[in-house]
């Protein structure tokens, strides 16, 4: 694993840590278990949402009223019913924090906060330390597929075009053009060409690139290396970048980067979300263009042209194919309605 994708494991290890001093005692058996089994990432997002948990059954449950979060034991956890953990999904609709900030949920926010919810007692009760699993009667929140949200060949061509010759760009943004159009060319050509994801991009180092088989190594959720390839396009976008990148002199830490920010520190996943949302309203004002989005627009490609759900999901990096199954599953009834018209039981 790179030293940049150290870096950002370390950092995510010491916001854990932090958060654990928010939750219950109890909580800190339940993330040492899931250590082995979760990733990092997944770890800290369940301290984020059990604190939502804890906080709600403090404030909004009877039973525990005058309790503080750190005082909640795990006798109070076995005192939760189905009927309360019902009461938190539709509380999470819509709540305020502890920090005074209104957040709401959908299908996906909800679900995410059940699962969270639903590891936390599992464990427990498989360790015998509660006698009940209540989570387990908690319906799962339907998820209605969403349309795939992703550019057309014409709107990907713009986009590049309006990158490259800096058109459509307000006075202001022009004045960073030229420093950045190259950069920035790189990276969205990269996006669009290979289907990784930001925090994929944003964590290769200069050396992880090897223009004779035109593959670029990158480092997948969960750690593991991979080697992606990339086209004609690409490559001479990265070429192109690279004759800029190597005259420059990067901040100390960001000395293999391969890409830089303005301040020549290695560049942060919020500042490529940034940049392609800037360029992507310059050619779409109906669609949110995020980085994930190019991911769908190559996905979507991919398929289009093999037909191969399991290539597709090789080479975004799913672990399941079922998960990109899911994804394109209104493309792949789309396909079936053409299936329906090209066979003619009769001449015309």
């Amino acid at each position: 694993m790179s030293g940049y994708h150290d870096e950002v494991k370390n950092k995510l290890t010491l916001k854990l840590r932090d958060m654990l001093k928010e939750l219950p005692i109890f909580c800190r058996e339940f993330f040492l278990a899931l250590a082995n089994s979760r990733e990092i990432r997944t770890r800290v997002a369940y301290s984020y949402d059990l604190k939502v948990f804890f906080n709600f059954l403090v404030e909004e449950n009877p039973k525990f009223e005058g309790k503080s979060v750190k005082e909640l034991t795990l006798d109070d956890l076995s005192k939760v019913t189905a009927t309360d953990l019902n009461e938190f999904m539709s509380y999470t609709e819509y709540y305020i924090n502890s920090d005074g900030e209104e957040k709401s949920n959908h299908e996906n926010g909800k679900l995410r906060k059940l699962a969270a919810v639903r590891a936390l007692f599992k464990y427990f009760y498989r360790m015998e330390k509660i006698s009940a699993n209540p989570a387990e009667l908690v319906i799962t929140p339907k998820i209605h597929e969403k349309e795939i949200i992703k550019l057309e060949p014409n709107e990907t061509a713009e986009l590049l075009d309006v990158i490259e010759n800096g058109e459509r760009l307000t006075d202001g943004e022009k004045k960073f053009h030229d420093i950045t159009s190259k950069r920035d060319l790189a990276i969205v050509s990269l996006l669009l060409g290979t289907g990784m994801r930001v925090s994929e991009c944003v964590g290769i180092d200069i050396d992880n690139i090897d223009f004779d088989i035109n593959g670029v190594k990158i480092t997948r959720k969960g750690g593991n290396e991979m080697v992606v390839y990339f086209g004609e396009e690409v490559e001479k976008a990265l070429k192109d970048y690279l004759e800029e990148r190597n005259k420059k002199d990067p901040k100390e830490g960001s000395e293999k980067a391969l890409f830089l920010s303005i301040q020549n520190k290695r560049i942060s996943v919020r500042s490529v979300e940034k940049l392609v949302k800037k360029y992507a309203g310059k050619v779409t004002v109906l669609k949110k263009i995020s980085p994930h989005k190019l991911r769908s627009t190559y996905g979507t490609t991919l398929y289009n042209e093999t037909g191969d759900i399991y290539l597709v999901a090789d080479v975004l990096g799913h672990k399941d194919v079922n998960t990109t199954r899911r994804h394109y599953a209104q493309m792949q009834d789309q396909n079936r309605r053409k299936a329906a018209r090209v066979v003619k039981l009769r001449e015309d």
